[in-house]
């Protein structure tokens, strides 16, 4: 009889149920995910993943949504991850596993998965960088990652994302607030959706006022793409756009450069996390953290002193950050 295939050998096979499987372990931090992502990053690198980022109310997920189909006509097996707002009760996704894609959630060669921020300022949960690297594995040839929308905070999109998107909506003051924001610096593509409404005239302005005054050290110029998802105008051209960066980046040697500082930063994150856990778990009794935050949320003590008191235990000195730790690495 033959052995039961494991978690990862189904996954490079592209079962839906084992790679759900693995990024439940992934979120949930279970001991052997770290040996399922290990086992199958020889094998990753073979998908595109596109970040679709913006301010909340651009008509993101009804992009994500239009722009799976259409690669979905062009024969290409989609991956879609959708970054929602925690749940403060459960912690979950609160908008769960994206009831409202129909037309995709019933197609084999599609997978769908929402993840929670978990509190997570960057609008990316902490996992979904892993979750990406395992519908690579599986053999998805695009990654669509929708962020929450939370404004400045997403630059992190460039951490996991090859094809980064930045959704604009005439009328709304969003072009306004990406340039408050910066997001414009993270922009491989930029997108006015609802170009339907009045004022698109004036965001298109603006982005290319904005492009002429900077240069990109690769020389890449990003396009500017008007689309109505709900009306599935500008999706082929946006998917346009997408390949032609696509194929752009790869021919450039800054894309090896790009790919290492994200490497770097990956690795830095990884450390963090595990010295944070271990650090804590050995100079805090169980339970002792959360007693502190009780004084902290009742104004009995303050933030700042209870993390130097924490810090005196494990022997960090104070203004350590201050003078160039790891944690000034950017990608």
């Amino acid at each position: 009889m033959t052995a039961t295939p494991s978690l990862v050998d189904r996954i490079l096979t592209r079962d839906p149920r084992a790679v759900a499987r693995a990024i439940s372990k992934i979120e949930n931090d279970a001991l052997d995910s770290n040996e399922i992502l290990k086992s199958i990053y020889p094998h990753t690198g073979r998908g595109l993943a596109i970040g679709i980022t913006g301010a909340p109310g651009a008509g993101k997920s009804s992009l994500v949504d239009k722009l799976a189909l259409e690669y979905r006509r062009l024969g290409r097996s989609v991956g879609i991850i959708a970054v929602d707002p925690s749940s403060p009760f459960s912690g979950g996704a609160i908008l769960g596993d994206r009831i409202r894609m129909q037309l995709l959630s019933s197609d084999p060669e599609v997978f769908i998965r929402s993840m929670a921020t978990r509190g997570n300022l960057g609008g990316l949960a902490r996992a979904t960088v892993d979750a990406v690297a395992v519908l690579d594995a599986a053999g998805y040839d695009r990654i669509l990652v929708e962020t929450v929308g939370v404004g400045q905070d997403e630059v992190d999109i460039v951490k996991t994302a090859d094809v980064s998107v930045v959704v604009l909506v005439p009328g709304m003051g969003d072009d306004i607030q990406a340039i408050k924001a910066g997001i414009m610096e993270i922009a491989d593509i930029f997108l006015i959706n609802k170009a339907d409404r009045e004022g698109v005239e004036r965001t298109e302005r603006e982005i290319i006022v904005l492009l002429e005054m900077s240069e990109r050290s690769d020389g890449w110029r990003p396009p500017i793409v008007r689309t109505v998802a709900t009306q599935n105008k500008g999706i082929p051209e946006f998917v346009e756009a997408i390949e032609q960066y696509d194929a752009f980046r790869r021919q450039q040697p800054s894309s090896s450069s790009r790919q290492t500082g994200v490497a770097e930063h990956r690795i830095i994150e990884l450390l963090r996390d595990r010295v944070l856990k271990r650090l804590l778990r050995e100079a805090l009794p169980a339970g002792e953290l959360r007693q502190l935050a009780e004084g902290v949320a009742s104004r009995q003590r303050d933030p700042y002193s209870v993390a130097d008191e924490i810090a005196d235990r494990i022997q960090i000195k104070p203004g350590f950050h201050d003078k160039g730790s790891p944690n000034d690495v950017e990608p």
